[in-house]
């Protein structure tokens, strides 16, 4: 069945976030000025806050952003809505020093971020983008055009290449960008250019490489959209879409937590298991004049849904699927489920996502691992450990994940977004 027109303008509108979106700096930047431009004030974390009934904010920490919407009946124990979701993905990261070469070609050097599949960043043209912190302390967003390659050794000079793959992460990841002598050439001042500052001001940075293609829908009846970074982008931008047009007068406070640093665990001031949603949340309580006895009811009558992708069914590895539920990329959003809690969702979180499903007129799958092929985890289960709220782990199914393009469910993104508006408004 053909995409209908808003399925086939969600894809579209992802593609240019992804495309404005290509480090987590520039995440947060993007859903904080799509808010803006929605009506959302921005707020200043070192300045004092007013926390009004019927009011919109919207407050950015690096590569981390939190917005809600304070419902004009909110009391000192109004509970909270929470969709998260998170703004890094894996990557190779600029390392210090990092104009480096050989044999006459100028090259970067760069760290593996994350748990990419290093064989999808060959022969792509990559970006590099991130924060330039300079000489007076401010921070600057920066991010080039096509600049990087990481070539591959030519099947002639490697007969065995199609029988076995593996990148040295030292030796054979580092991409060129130009020819000449690392002596004489500054990959840094590439990206000092591309953001409009010199380059000797530059204190620190914060870069990573992202795929310079935009991404498109394709495929019969354009079934699929193939991206960049949808892990998790794809979920941002649900959120972001459903919040700006989320209206002030549900029972709840509704709130998007983009976090940073989940593709390495978590733990940073920016990331899931830092305090910036605690915060936030405890700003919010204060400024509706909660003491701590209302706090803690607002906090038990809360959810998080949890949202990042999953995987689905994979026709040419099925065996790497558990064998009877197999969720299909194009079918729906998925629930995420798993004994051991790598996910968090549990039986009442799974009621309260059907019921959201239905409400929101969208088909919903569900995901469980093969016993023999552990699951990763998501932000999910350190939300439910940090803040102590009942949380439901939820996404799309893809395939590719962590590839330097990854592919998706046309129809799926649109209905994430769905289900993220019906749960903002009830």
């Amino acid at each position: 069945m053909p995409q209908t027109a808003a399925v086939l303008a969600h894809a579209d509108d992802l593609a240019g976030f992804v495309a404005d979106s290509p480090s987590s700096f520039h995440a947060a930047s993007a859903v904080a000025a799509r808010l803006i431009a929605a009506g959302f004030t921005p707020l200043d974390e070192t300045e004092p806050w007013g926390i009004e009934p019927g009011a919109r904010h919207v407050v950015v920490r690096d590569g981390a952003v939190l917005a809600w919407i304070v419902p004009v009946g909110a009391a000192a124990d109004t509970p909270f809505h929470i969709f998260g979701a998170h703004s890094d993905s894996p990557a190779l990261k600029l390392k210090p020093q990092p104009t480096t070469g050989r044999a006459g070609w100028l090259q970067a050097g760069v760290e593996i971020y994350g748990g990419p599949l290093l064989n999808s960043w060959l022969d792509r043209e990559l970006r590099l983008a991130g924060r330039l912190v300079l000489d007076d302390g401010s921070a600057v967003l920066a991010a080039t055009g096509a600049l990087l390659r990481l070539p591959q050794l030519a099947i002639h000079l490697d007969r065995e290449a199609n029988d076995h793959l593996a990148l040295n992460k030292q030796t054979q990841t580092q991409p060129v960008w130009g020819i000449g002598s690392a002596a004489s050439a500054d990959l840094l001042g590439e990206v000092a250019a591309a953001a409009g500052v010199d380059a000797a001001r530059i204190r620190g940075y914060d870069l990573v490489t992202a795929d310079a293609a935009r991404g498109a829908v394709f495929g019969k009846d354009d079934v699929f959209f193939a991206s960049g970074r949808l892990d998790d982008l794809a979920s941002v931008h649900a959120g972001v879409v459903a919040l700006a047009e989320a209206g002030t007068d549900a029972a709840h406070i509704s709130v998007l937590a983009v976090f940073d640093h989940e593709e390495v665990g978590s733990a940073t001031r920016s990331g899931a298991a830092g305090p910036f949603l605690a915060d936030v949340i405890e700003r919010i309580q204060l400024g509706l004049g909660a003491d701590r006895e209302q706090q803690l009811r607002a906090l038990a009558a809360s959810w998080c849904v949890s949202s990042d992708v999953g995987h689905s069914v994979h026709p040419n590895y099925v065996e790497k699927h558990d064998p009877v539920v197999q969720p299909l990329l194009g079918s729906g959003p998925i629930l995420k489920i798993n004994a051991n809690q790598r996910y968090a969702t549990d039986a009442a979180g799974a009621a309260a996502w059907h019921g959201w499903c239905d409400a929101a007129g969208v088909v919903s799958q569900e995901f469980v691992s093969n016993n023999a092929v552990p699951c990763g985890s998501t932000i999910g289960p350190i939300t439910a450990t940090r803040i102590g709220i009942r949380t439901v782990d939820v996404g799309i199914p893809i395939l590719s994940m962590h590839s330097a393009r990854e592919l998706a469910g046309t129809a799926d993104l649109h209905a994430l977004s769905r289900v993220a508006a019906t749960f903002f408004a009830g």
